[in-house]
């Protein structure tokens, strides 16, 4: 992306702390560690644990779930709104995330607990569109863009301290992970709140209007496959751990496949930071998805632990690549006032990891081949999948002369 200088006078001045790019990146990593590995995803591998406790049910369970998938759709709708006083809100989301994590330790009533995951759905949808504008931005005017993949590292990390934490935690009370989850959201909260600089709008309100005239309107193949990409994912990032846990009780190996999930997310965006350099971002994006697609596909096939661990690293290993090529795309159509765009693309994403457990649900009593409501959802995902991998690498709303994921300069 070309140097912007509207970009430059909206991130002036920043705080000394804040003069390295790699300053940026780490900020951007704390947060999205935060909101996703915490937020959006800390439910996956306790839910196994919370019914071997009998704290709640598979249903109330599903409804948790749910909530959370609602509640980041609501605020990736509300997100593009808040670019302005972006210090402010992104303090008052990661804070946000930190208590509604922490206070599941305490409810008794399953009503609450729904309303917590709801919360941290929104204020994890706001933490991710925020931090991801707002640290491509920084990048860009440091002439740093080349290390903006870098920041998507996070989420990764943060399903794997996650993970790692119910895994190795899996002895205890799911409450008492619920807390330390909560903390940990809470320490990554106020270092993200004290390092990141006071004046941290994206733009002033004349630059954004006079960005938004030359912005594009409707991208609307580059929203629809994001999309699709959510619907592929979520039905692996939501049921793994549990489908593990019918073939093996013991949580120390059930409970292994959910940090191989986020170090795979981890490690596929490092790995395409430094080695995916020539390659164009929506060309990384659609072998991304159709990786994917191989991951979500294999559980139907055969539910044995080897094909889940596997699914795990495959689905772990592209979903976090999908999403910087994603918003990284985003960023470089939209140079001057990416929010608007990024907010969509998340909302649209919100709304296919709604639809996949809704899906599941649905199709929980019929069985059509031999394949229960889960498999069914996941044959579903993975034709989805390849479909929007083909639309992908043929061009959406792009030609063929993207610049590369690692380097969108």
């Amino acid at each position: 992306m070309p140097y912007d200088p509207l970009v430059d006078q909206a991130l002036q001045p920043l705080a000394p702390d804040l003069h390295s790019a790699s300053a940026v990146a780490i900020l951007g990593i704390i947060a999205l560690a935060v909101a996703m590995g915490i937020g959006r995803f800390a439910f996956t591998p306790l839910l196994p644990l919370m019914l071997r406790d009998g704290t709640i049910d598979a249903g109330t369970g599903a409804e948790w779930a749910a909530a959370n998938y609602c509640g980041y759709l609501i605020g990736a709708l509300t997100a593009s709104r808040l670019s302005r006083h972006l210090r402010h809100h992104l303090g008052v989301a990661l804070f946000g995330v930190a208590l509604s994590t922490l206070l599941v330790a305490f409810i008794q009533a399953a009503w609450l607990g729904a309303a917590l995951r709801f919360a941290a759905g929104a204020f994890s949808a706001w933490v991710l569109v925020l931090a991801s504008s707002w640290c491509l931005a920084a990048l860009a005017r440091r002439q740093a863009s080349h290390i903006g993949a870098w920041i998507y590292t996070g989420v990764g990390i943060g399903i794997a301290l996650a993970g790692m934490l119910a895994w190795l935690g899996g002895h205890q009370p799911a409450r008492l992970l619920w807390l330390e989850l909560g903390l940990l959201a809470g320490i990554g909260a106020v270092y993200v709140v004290i390092t990141m600089p006071a004046s941290s709008n994206l733009l002033s309100s004349a630059a954004t209007t006079r960005a938004s005239m030359g912005t594009p309107r409707d991208h609307f193949s580059l929203v629809i496959c994001y999309g699709a990409f959510g619907f592929g994912y979520i039905v692996p990032a939501t049921f793994l751990p549990q489908m593990a846990h019918e073939q093996v009780a013991d949580p120390l190996v059930f409970g292994l496949t959910w940090p191989l999930f986020g170090l795979a997310a981890a490690l596929s965006v490092a790995i395409s930071a430094r080695l995916l350099s020539a390659v164009p971002r929506r060309r990384a994006w659609a072998a991304a998805q159709a990786t994917m697609a191989i991951g979500t596909g294999l559980p139907v096939v055969t539910h044995s632990l080897w094909s889940l661990v596997i699914a795990a690293i495959l689905v772990g290993g592209t979903f976090m690549v999908a999403t910087m090529a994603g918003l990284q795309l985003a960023l470089e159509l939209v140079p001057h006032h990416p929010t608007p765009l990024v907010a969509r693309m998340t909302a649209a994403f919100a709304v296919g990891q709604i639809a996949g457990p809704v899906l599941v649900h649905l199709l929980a009593i019929k069985r059509v081949a031999g394949l229960d409501g889960t498999a069914l959802a996941s044959a579903a995902a993975t034709v989805l999948l390849i479909v929007t991998a083909i639309w992908i690498w043929l061009g959406v709303d792009h030609d063929s002369s993207s610049p590369s994921v690692a380097d969108p300069q």
